[in-house]
């Protein structure tokens, strides 16, 4: 079968024939339907993610698609059921074989591309505003990235939990996106100065930052006294440096998050935040932004849009 693999640290990652996998003892094998493409694939390629396996491996965190054979200590699952995986890598591929435990039936409502765009955005979202930061009704959140997969998600998610929404992106298509999902108030990246704009519009509560950089250092100059900043990405490629000072001053709270973390020492609160929002889902509360769907050959072009900071919504590659 085609895989998006790589073969060797530093190497460039493409497509490869390898053999197709079998089902270990507790896995399942999926015929992958759908992948959602991530940034976090982007760094593993830099050999920068905090989670890079040890190359060989193919890419692809985020995976839906049918089961079509079970390992032998597996019982729950049956050949057809519709899942989706937090697969971590193996995803950009025809076939995966995975944990059982990582598997999560779909609903019969869920398409596979909507499935592919929805754990770790919204998982992310949900798990890092409710949980971790605490975010309450009326509370102002800002979004940087907002018109990305990562962002949009929390704007839906914010909004959901009855937050006024600030939303940060570059492009009015990307802003019009944030505002159909929630945003109360946008902001334009590309033309505005952030803290500017976030003290004309009051101070926030809480940030939710997946871009880094300027972007993270207005929004921490823009933030209340007890505000609580959640650094959840870097897509502009800089890492911000926090000075420990301003947080006692404004009695500041820096939120680490890592939803793959979470699977490691807390599952239950993936497990309890996957079954909430499958719910809302099932009550047509959330909407996944599929922006584009993109065959397994045109995955470097996915990667790209990625990289450019040009996709809207999530980009899901169909193997």
């Amino acid at each position: 079968m085609l895989a998006y693999r790589m073969s060797q640290a530093g190497a460039q990652a493409s497509l490869q024939e390898i053999a197709s996998p079998r089902p270990a003892q507790s896995e399942v094998l999926v015929r992958i339907r759908a992948c959602g493409l991530n940034f976090a694939d982007l760094l593993m390629q830099k050999g920068t993610y905090q989670d890079t396996p040890e190359p060989p491996f193919t890419l692809g965190m985020e995976v839906a698609g049918e089961v079509v054979e079970t390992g032998p200590n597996v019982t729950d699952w049956q050949p057809g059921d519709r899942v989706m995986v937090y697969a971590r890598q193996g995803g950009l591929a025809s076939l995966g074989s995975f944990p059982a435990d990582r598997l999560i039936r779909l609903p019969d409502s869920m398409s596979f591309e909507q499935a592919a765009a929805f754990q770790i955005g919204y998982g992310t979202a949900h798990i890092a505003l409710g949980h971790r930061a605490r975010l309450q009704p009326g509370e102002t959140l800002l979004v940087t990235g907002a018109g990305g997969g990562t962002g949009l998600t929390a704007v839906e998610i914010g909004a959901r939990m009855g937050a006024r929404i600030i939303a940060a992106a570059r492009g009015g298509d990307k802003l019009e996106v944030a505002r159909a999902a929630g945003a109360t108030d946008c902001i334009d990246t590309g033309t505005e100065d952030l803290r500017t704009r976030l003290l004309e519009l009051g101070r926030i509560d809480v940030a939710y930052d997946t871009v880094g950089g300027d972007l993270f250092k207005a929004a921490f100059r823009a933030i209340k006294p007890e505000g609580r900043l959640l650094p959840v990405g870097f897509a502009g490629g800089d890492v911000p440096q926090i000075p420990a000072n301003h947080l006692l001053v404004k009695n500041l709270t820096v939120i680490g998050f890592y939803i793959g973390g979470y699977l490691n020492f807390r599952s239950d609160v993936v497990q309890d935040s996957f079954a909430t929002l499958l719910g809302w889902f099932n009550d047509e509360l959330l909407h996944p932004h599929v922006g584009q769907v993109l065959p397994l050959e045109q995955v470097s072009a996915g990667m790209d849009l990625l990289r450019s900071r040009q996709a809207v919504g999530k980009v899901v590659i169909t193997p």
